[in-house]
């Protein structure tokens, strides 16, 4: 028997049949096109589906549920999306219309959520109970595996780690509170971190590489000027994975996790990141005598892991 897994982005609608292996055996993909209405977006939904099992060569009998994960916050009570700023739902039935359109049963949690899951159970994580997934990308996204399932709260918005404060009175969040952890260790701020500098090192090799164009800035320009020997790029560097280390501490403080994953296109840089980031936490982290200590490891599965974690839903 297969599940489906739907990843509902912003930009795409990625869905993958996945085996009991917790392989993906087929795909479909269609653009999501939002904003636009609930109705017309679950249409597009149902289409990678059938894309999907087509590209599985299987029958859609085969099928026993299909798991959304949905940017925003999910009611798994009354399985509604409450909401979701980059698709414009407010309080959408996205259970009940999904169910009625595909004729299968239905599940939905938030994306990030989905990811922690997939990683934690087909991942990088793979045989741990308590798991937490960090992804530096835009902003920083979270989901939390305690016990081996998803922490959601009281209102199934619990998770966002990314809005925890590590800087008093420091950087203007756009959640309204300032000093947050996002605006400090996103890919985001990142680049902005990387601009101030090279606005005061006009002589960093940071110019050269962005072609003296700062537009032309991303998350890999001051890495790249690291790793040619500039001052200027390291001291970015190494503020940065500072701040990346201080969020991971409260983490482990709080939550004991056996792992944490970092995803996003910054966790990319994998070792180079890790491997300082690993330091700090060593130094700083409250648990220096327990037995076990959290392991802090790169991402596995990519894109796939939202994928596969909305497959694993069942509640």
């Amino acid at each position: 028997m297969y599940r489906i897994g739907v990843d509902l982005g912003g930009t795409n609608i990625s869905v993958g049949v996945v085996n009991e292996d917790l392989k993906i055996v087929g795909r479909g993909v269609v653009r999501t096109n939002a904003p636009r209405p609930a109705d017309q977006i679950f249409d597009d939904i149902a289409k990678a589906i059938e894309i999907a099992i087509d590209d599985a060569g299987i029958k859609k009998e085969e099928i026993v549920s299909v798991g959304v994960g949905t940017p925003g916050t999910v009611n798994k009570t009354n399985g509604y999306i409450e909401f979701a700023n980059n698709l414009n739902f407010k309080q959408v039935p996205a259970k009940e219309m999904l169910e009625l359109l595909l004729e299968l049963p239905v599940y939905l949690d938030n994306d990030a959520n989905c990811a922690a899951l997939g990683e934690a159970v087909a991942g990088v994580g793979k045989g741990s109970k308590n798991f937490v997934a960090i992804t530096l990308g835009t902003g920083v996204g979270s989901g939390i595996i305690i016990d081996g399932k998803i922490i959601n709260g009281a209102n199934y918005a619990a998770g966002e780690m990314g809005h925890m404060v590590i800087c008093i009175d420091g950087e203007h969040c756009n959640c309204g509170r300032r000093g947050c952890w996002e605006q400090y260790a996103s890919a985001t701020a990142l680049i902005r971190q990387t601009k101030d500098a090279m606005k005061h090192h006009q002589d960093s090799v940071m110019w050269k590489i962005v072609e003296d164009n700062i537009e032309n800035t991303n998350g890999r320009t001051a890495f790249d000027a690291m790793r040619q020997g500039d001052a200027a790029g390291k001291e970015v560097v190494d503020r940065y994975v500072y701040y990346v280390a201080v969020g991971l501490v409260n983490i482990i403080n709080a939550l004991q996790p056996e792992f944490i994953c970092l995803g996003g296109g910054i966790a990319n840089e994998k070792e180079t990141l890790l491997e300082p980031v690993r330091k700090h936490v060593f130094r700083e982290r409250y648990s220096h005598y327990s037995s076990i200590q959290t392991e802090i490891v790169s991402a596995e599965l990519g894109n796939d892991a939202g994928i596969i974690g909305a497959a694993l839903l069942d509640n």
